[in-house]
């Protein structure tokens, strides 16, 4: 919905939010439903109102509970029984600098400050710990923002007694516990405030009049940070980035003006903006963001812009390079399918206002951020938070490789008329495992990703993947893949339930990423389940396929391995099943499957 994209008119969020709500429930969208507990140390009703809207534009549909005003400890290390009712997907604490008990004072030596410090960490790890214990669901907590006074002055962050030195050290520890504890996260409201203005943000009158952490206006800038967060732990994230060229990487029209001629560089103020700008997108390619171009010009007029001396970004750093004169919303759909992704995973970048309405209006899903003038370009897309970091994979930081080595298989497939003998030349090698600590962040992360694939539909946190892993009455398996042009990693994930009095197994997920679709590791796949299976006595396996707006090409998954439909929903939610064969044979012939 337009009025929930960054940037946006809060003031008109916090009128419309009932409207907006409806309209968003009414518009048939495929939501994933999760329950999220909000345990506040001050209001949190007005945050919970806004931060619900903006989470059902991005496909989540959250059923809240909401902790009685600054209990948020008591619900949890007192174990409020609506609270382990209630049994959250995700507990986001909501506290401020206002929860912090006790503060050094100008008199206090470095042991006294340390001995506050500790006692003030404490409070919220024996917390944390006890959610780790009991919930095993992802946690986020906000961090503290700075004081709306400075005692000492311009050395208030300096001297161990100020209350800005004394939260940035506690801040810290926060982020020391973030580190070493997975499926926990900060929600960085000490730079909010800061980007918000902190004078407005912490109004005094809001704390004494509502008890709100900050004033009214700034709660739509809150909760759409949080919302980033929220929708890029269960999966929500874009994964493309699709550029135009003129007057958006570089200044000028390549075409008329000529290369000599784009204002790129540092020779005026407005080609350092976009010599900045292509810096900020260059970077994208670290935490896993695909490049694409698509522009309407000459292809090799496209090739020598970006071939600019001074130009940050180079042909080398694009997947895909549509460079003509065909209509952009036609290029985008052509990227999204040759890189085998949704056109929801794509964020579309163009100066050009008529341009994005088309693409936006013509190219459902797509991002179409009204990026403004150039200055405005990396502060709108980086509010936007199209690519929330929450876990930071291996994978992730290869995948612009791996879309491109998809490229070359591509290519490559077009010299054989045998799909066998193409898929033999690719010279495929697989690990299929049980699940292994190394990759459980990676297991979770796919379930959380993948959508065309997803037979089951099912997500799970990395503490739900451990869990599985250490349950005896299931069977999981993961699968990674290399060939010849590169390590695929982590790309397929079973979870089975096992009944030993039916002798069977429930098949609870099965997906697989979108990169290696038809090239036979779902057979590898079974293979191995298959022979767990035989290992275990189990003589029956059942598979099930529930549907969604993104996952009916796998409808017919099972038809195809073997199984047969035993039942059949009017949703079109499927149950199939195979008996185990005494003389089984594999069906995967084209993969080397490394023995364990």
């Amino acid at each position: 919905m337009r009025e929930l994209e960054y940037p946006f008119d809060g003031e008109y969020i916090l009128k419309k939010s009932k409207k907006i709500k409806r309209e968003l429930l009414e518009s048939g969208t495929d939501f994933l439903h999760k329950k999220i507990a909000v345990l506040g140390g001050s209001t949190t009703h007005d945050i919970i109102r806004v931060l619900e809207v903006f989470l059902l534009d991005r496909g989540i549909e959250p059923e809240f509970y909401e902790s009685e005003y600054a209990q948020y400890w008591q619900d949890v290390m007192f174990d409020n029984p609506e609270l382990t009712e209630f049994a959250p997907d995700l507990i986001y604490i909501h506290t401020s600098n206002r929860n912090v008990t006790s503060y050094p004072t100008v008199a206090d030596d470095a042991e006294r400050i340390d001995a506050i410090l500790e006692e003030q960490y404490e409070h919220f790890c024996v917390m944390w710990n006890k959610i780790e214990e009991k919930y095993h669901c992802p946690v986020i907590q906000n961090n503290f923002e700075y004081p709306f006074y400075r005692l000492l002055g311009n050395q208030e962050a300096v001297l161990m007694q100020g209350r800005i030195s004394f939260l940035n050290r506690l801040n810290e520890k926060f982020y020391q516990y973030a580190r070493s504890h997975e499926g926990f996260y900060i929600h960085d409201i000490n730079y909010i405030s800061a980007a918000y203005g902190l004078d407005k943000w912490a109004d005094p009158f809001y704390w004494h009049m509502y008890k709100y952490a900050m004033c009214m206006q700034a709660i739509p800038e809150f909760a759409y940070n949080l919302s980033n967060i929220i929708k890029s732990i269960f999966g929500k994230n874009k994964k493309s980035l699709v550029l135009d060229l003129d007057n958006t990487l570089w200044g000028g029209i390549v075409g008329d003006d000529g290369v000599e001629n784009l204002e790129i560089g540092q020779e005026t103020s407005m080609g350092q903006v976009y010599s900045e700008f292509q810096s900020y997108v260059k970077a994208q390619k670290e935490i896993g963001v695909m490049l694409n171009i698509n522009s309407k010009n000459e292809y090799d007029n496209a090739i020598a812009g970006l071939n600019h001396p001074d130009g940050i970004l180079k042909p080398e750093d694009f997947i895909l390079i549509k460079a003509n004169w065909e209509p952009k919303s036609r290029n985008i759909a052509a990227i999204a399918e040759e890189l085998n992704i949704l056109p929801d995973s794509l964020v579309f970048v163009d100066d050009n206002p008529a341009e994005r309405n088309i693409v936006g209006v013509q190219n459902a899903g797509v991002a179409v951020p009204e990026i403004g003038t150039p200055e405005q370009y990396i502060r709108v897309l980086d509010h936007a938070g199209f690519f929330e970091v929450t876990n930071l994979s291996e994978d992730d930081r290869k995948r612009s490789e791996m879309y491109k080595a998809n490229m070359e298989r591509e290519k490559q497939q077009l010299n054989f008329g045998d799909y066998r003998e193409y898929l033999l030349s690719l010279e495929m090698k697989a690990r299929i495992m049980a699940f292994e600590p190394m990759y459980m962040a990676r297991i979770s992360q796919l379930s959380n990703k993948s959508n065309q694939f997803n037979l089951t539909t099912r997500r799970y946190t990395q503490s739900d993947i451990e869990q599985f892993a250490a349950d005896e009455n299931y069977i999981t398996r993961y699968g990674k893949l290399e060939d010849k042009f590169g390590d695929n990693g982590v790309v397929s994930v079973v979870i089975g339930r096992k009944d030993m009095t039916e002798k069977a197994l429930h098949l609870e997920l099965w997906l697989m990423s979108c990169r290696v679709l038809k090239r036979d590791m779902e057979y590898a796949m079974m293979d191995a389940v298959v022979q767990e299976c035989r290992t275990c006595s189990i003589r029956t396996i059942y598979g099930y396929y529930y549907p969604t707006a993104k996952n009916g090409m796998v409808k017919e998954f099972y038809a195809d391995m073997g199984f047969v439909k035993i039942g059949e929903e009017t949703d079109g939610s499927t149950v199939w099943q195979f008996d185990i064969p005494a003389d089984y044979e594999n069906r995967n012939t084209v993969i080397e499957v490394a023995k364990s």
